[in-house]
């Protein structure tokens, strides 16, 4: 079995195997060629072709975070005098506002 001797050499060898009708794998026992030599040919010519560049092209796809969750509202109603938080008021912090409402 012949391994493949280069670019020029796989490529007509592909191309006689598709002519053939044939798998690069049949068509290499048939014509005393390594099959594993042709195939990684047939796989780094595909990956270097112009169809191929073109199949693969990169898109620019925007990437944008979701909406940021709003928060849990919160009101507390003592009379007249509403306080309204979010979750993130803190306990001590509410309870300092409760002791300042509580002074007045």
């Amino acid at each position: 079995m012949r391994k493949i001797w280069g670019e020029r050499d796989a490529r007509a060898c592909v191309k006689a195997a598709k002519a053939a009708g044939l798998s690069l794998g049949a068509w290499a026992r048939r014509h005393g060629v390594d099959g594993r030599s042709l195939h990684a040919w047939s796989v780094n010519l595909a990956r270097t072709s112009p169809s191929a560049v073109a199949i693969t092209k990169p898109t620019l796809i925007e990437l944008v975070p979701p909406p940021a969750m709003r928060a849990a509202r919160y009101v507390v109603r003592i009379g007249d005098v509403a306080i309204e938080v979010d979750d993130d008021f803190t306990d001590e912090t509410l309870a300092r506002v409760v002791r300042v409402l509580r002074a007045c």
